[in-house]
């Protein structure tokens, strides 16, 4: 969203037109822009009907918000009604499909071709290991619900991301945006977007699975209103959160908003404008506030920067970067605190075909590439809510979109596998230490306890939600009410 304020006039109307809110001063002529007071974009990609780009439209105005959306300063339904939880969700989604034998399921008794490339790592409980390049994370494994048969019936990386992100219904979109619709789109208190995408910088061919994510969090049939605040967007993270003007010019533009309340009675039945003082508390809460130091990494503790850090870890082929895991890793737990609800941590290149060209890593080289920094991002996420006393509120899933062929291929690598798939759930007060389902011996197909996504997705829905409350609550389309009330979630992690 953008917030254009050439001047302060007083306001004769409020104008909707397509994707554009603009107020317009009482000396109105259509054809000036000059006239228009204040103008909220909610497609940040799109030109408007003037012309003008997002970027050009901060360039008029003197306030931007880069990165949020409408429903931040809008409230849009951010009343809760007394069944959203104390909890918060963090979904580190593996974009290209991760092997789930060479990370939770190493299988070391199963035949060569069958067993994990990188060996295991053994825990503190007996029978539960994990993948060779895991040896931080199997110390935390008391804190681990390893789902070893997850599953679906989608190999292809195009729709099987989306399926996976909305929880088997990709109509509605992803599990986030859902939440945002059920809970409010942001903080009452905070100002705070329910829902956050962190993404890594675009590096090679990992960019297209990084585009598949971002597709599949979007709210779809919800509406643009319950979109996820992308703080990174195109560029890096803390700049699209900066404030283009002085904080001594905000009281000027304090004023502006108050007069937004003499539009309650102009406003249509579209509940785009629920409370105006909320609209206005909010704008400001959003900017000066906890986004903004959330954002800010040198707020935090070198010390845990250090604990979290990647950047020694170089990842992509023809073009090699840093790997940026850990700070989004830390960046979610702190958007969390700030009062964000359910946000989504991408991390691609896990599409390990092996061979060259096309065929992409083998899953030797690929599991050293990304297991490893995978393995110490994760670790210091764990201790580090350990460490806050938010072990039981925030719930950590890291899934990708299927999982990898039970056999090595001729190149080293393995193809693309949706009927055993790679599933790992720690913290948010579920039963963990312990392994849910087991697979088949070859690693190929659930044995007992088969999960699918409406499972995953009911578990996290009824962490965060009061499902029972739910139901008694007035405006809950029926379409995202049913899928919570028909589908079950996974019974042995229920506390």
């Amino acid at each position: 969203m953008v917030l254009a304020s050439p001047v302060s006039r007083p306001i004769k109307s409020l104008k909707c037109d397509g994707d554009l809110i603009s107020l317009v001063a009482l000396d109105d002529n259509p054809a000036q822009w000059n006239n228009v007071v204040l103008t909220i974009e909610t497609n940040p990609h799109q030109k408007t009907c003037a012309g003008y780009s997002r970027r050009e439209l901060l360039k008029i105005g003197s306030l931007g918000l880069g990165g949020l959306t409408l429903p931040t300063l809008l409230k849009a339904k951010a009343e809760p009604g007394g069944f959203v939880q104390d909890k918060a969700v963090v979904l580190l989604f593996l974009g290209g499909g991760p092997s789930h034998i060479e990370t939770f399921n190493p299988n070391m008794g199963a035949p060569s071709p069958f067993r994990s490339m990188t060996g295991e790592v053994k825990t503190a409980i007996p029978g539960i290991t994990l993948g060779g390049t895991f040896p931080r994370l199997a110390r935390h494994v008391d804190k681990l619900a390893i789902v070893r048969s997850f599953h679906h019936n989608d190999s292809s990386h195009s729709t099987a991301v989306p399926y996976v992100l909305s929880g088997g219904d990709v109509f509605s979109g992803g599990i986030g945006t859902v939440y945002s619709r059920l809970r409010g789109t942001n903080h009452q208190v905070t100002g705070m977007p329910t829902t956050a995408l962190l993404t890594a910088p675009d590096i090679g061919r990992f960019q297209n699975p990084k585009k598949r994510i971002v597709d599949g969090s979007q709210p779809h049939e919800l509406g643009a209103v319950y979109a996820p605040f992308n703080p990174s967007g195109t560029g890096p993270v803390i700049d699209n959160m900066s404030l283009n003007v002085s904080h001594g010019r905000l009281d000027d533009r304090r004023h502006l908003l108050a007069q937004l309340d003499r539009f309650k009675k102009h406003a249509d039945s579209h509940d785009a404008i629920d409370s105006l003082d909320r609209f206005r508390q909010q704008a400001f809460n959003v900017v000066l506030g906890s986004a903004t130091e959330a954002l800010d990494l040198s707020r935090e503790d070198p010390r845990n920067v250090e604990r979290y850090d990647t950047s020694m870890y170089r990842v992509g082929e023809k073009e090699v970067r840093s790997c940026t895991l850990g700070k989004q890793m830390l960046l979610a737990r702190r958007v969390i605190e700030a009062g964000c609800g359910f946000v989504t941590v991408q991390n691609s290149g896990w599409d390990m075909h092996g061979g060259s060209g096309n065929n992409f890593m083998s899953l030797a080289s690929g599991m050293e590439m990304l297991g490893r920094p995978l393995d110490k991002a994760v670790s210091a996420f764990l201790s580090d809510l350990d460490e806050r006393g938010l072990r039981d509120k925030v719930l950590l899933v890291i899934t990708g979109e299927f999982g990898r062929t039970p056999k090595v291929n001729k190149f080293a690598g393995r193809d693309h596998w949706a009927n055993l798939s790679t599933l790992l759930l720690a913290g948010g007060g579920l039963k963990t230490g312990q392994i849910v389902g087991q697979s088949a011996p070859k690693n190929d197909v659930p044995h007992s306890d088969p999960v699918g996504v409406e499972n995953l997705m009911a578990t996290i829905m009824h962490l965060l939600l009061d499902i029972g409350r739910l139901r008694l609550a007035r405006g809950i389309p029926r379409q995202l009410l049913t899928p919570l009330e028909e589908h079950r979630p996974i019974s042995s992690v229920l506390p």
